[in-house]
């Protein structure tokens, strides 16, 4: 379990519940400073990293979407099959549905 400090050493990292604890004014607006702070340094590596994240998802899902378009594009099985259509079309002579 954690020491009870010795009377005179200071507490060190004490986790705070502003709603719980009883804070003065300037001791939420010191909080809410150095979160700012903290915030604002830590933003700039945060900001670089979600635009290299964003653009590397971009260019994957237009990789899919060209590559997507390309292999339909060359596909010929449909051809194929309209070719051998026609060609039964034609031995058989222009029967439709209405014959």
């Amino acid at each position: 379990m954690a020491e009870t400090n010795s009377p005179g050493e200071a507490e060190f990292a004490k986790r705070i519940d502003p709603k719980k604890d009883n804070l003065t004014k300037e001791q939420l607006d010191f909080m809410r400073r150095t979160e700012l702070v903290r915030w604002q340094k830590n933003f700039k590596q945060r900001r670089g990293r979600n635009v290299f994240t964003g653009l590397t998802i971009g260019a994957i899902v237009l990789g899919i979407y060209g590559y997507t378009f390309y292999s339909v594009s060359q596909e010929r099985f449909l051809d194929d099959l309209e070719e051998e259509a026609k060609g039964v079309r034609a031995k058989d002579g222009l029967k439709t549905s209405a014959n």
